[in-house]
């Protein structure tokens, strides 16, 4: 069976985004793909975290992944500082990438922004630790958005010359799994923004934790337009608003906004909204009750992990042991 390696970082307010975007997609493949989900903790100190929120975050995420229907005991689901394989691959593979592969990454250049000069190492290495954690379990397949294209294109360069400079088939060139209709969501205060966990508003997103009340006001309070919904696609341009609650309609009901036109087109937004809400309400929160329950016992959250983690290294140790052989290193 193709394997699947995906990962979220654990900076907190996970958002109905994440939840279309990655999540929803993540339980889909079950099943299909033999899955590992990581909770990326050393992706998120890149930038300084405070401890005990790290340590709040992660559990939220995880919880996240088991309310929404990931299986901790098919798949695995871990936090990726408990396997110390993803950091020792990442020095093999930072001798092996080049400096000109990485001056290419453009969300160094976003995140970093005028103040390059005073990034961390890690935020500018971070494109090698993930091929790090993609190749440490062979992964065939990677689930990617639109941003994490270029560093998946990185991992296959790696992979490729890593094979290529030892003259050895051991590493696979992953292929993404481009996800669906849904998987960029913009914020609700601002058709033009994606939807953020940093945005000061909290009307700005549903949070995957919210309260069904917390959702219907939120949506209720999404920036809109004067005019009545359109019947075609098209009517969307220019209303970037109006487009992002369509999308998100679409992506909790399974279908296209041309499916949702096709039934709305000509409504007023008041209408659509207590359609939409009614909709977010029934989707997400059961997601939000069961990530309450286990946040409230995190023994719960932390055997999964821990248990993740052991099965996790028992799959990448082999793999660190072939890499160590064909590099040369004494072992043993």
């Amino acid at each position: 069976m193709n394997r699947i390696f995906s990962g979220i970082q654990p900076t907190g307010n996970l958002h109905l985004g994440n939840y279309l975007g990655a999540i929803r997609n993540w339980v889909r493949l079950q099943g299909s793909y033999e899955c590992i989900y990581c909770v990326v903790d050393l992706h998120a100190i890149t930038m300084w975290q405070d401890p005990a929120k790290l340590r709040d975050n992660t559990r939220e995420v995880t919880a996240a992944f088991i309310a929404s229907g990931i299986d901790p005991k098919s798949n695995i689901i871990f936090n990726q500082s408990r396997n110390p394989d993803h950091a020792e691959l990442t020095w093999v593979f930072n001798c092996v990438a080049r400096l000109g592969w990485l001056n290419r990454m453009t969300q160094f250049k976003e995140k970093a922004g005028k103040h390059r000069e005073n990034a961390s190492v890690g935020l500018y290495d971070y494109p090698v630790l993930m091929a790090a954690d993609i190749l440490a379990y062979k992964a065939t397949h990677v689930p990617v958005g639109d941003d994490q294209k270029q560093h998946l294109e990185l991992s296959r360069d790696i992979a490729q010359k890593f094979n290529n400079d030892f003259e050895i088939e051991l590493f696979p060139l992953p292929e993404p799994i481009i996800l669906g209709v849904a998987s960029r969501v913009m914020s609700l205060r601002n058709g033009n923004q994606k939807m953020s966990k940093s945005d000061p508003s909290e009307y700005s997103r549903i949070n995957l934790n919210d309260s069904a009340d917390e959702i219907a006001q939120k949506i209720r309070k999404a920036k809109t337009d004067p005019e009545p919904l359109p019947s075609e696609v098209a009517g969307l341009v220019d209303r970037p608003e109006a487009e992002n609650l369509v999308g998100i309609y679409a992506g909790l009901s399974d279908s296209t906004p041309e499916d949702v036109l096709r039934d709305v087109g000509g409504d007023q937004f008041s209408a659509f909204k207590q359609q939409l809400t009614e909709l977010a309400v029934s989707e997400l929160g059961p997601i939000g009750e069961e990530m309450r329950r286990l946040m409230s016992d995190p023994a719960e959250i932390d055997a999964v992990l821990r248990d993740g983690g052991e099965r996790a290294r028992a799959l990448s140790r082999p793999v660190l042991e072939e890499v160590f052989e064909a590099a040369g290193f004494l072992r043993g």
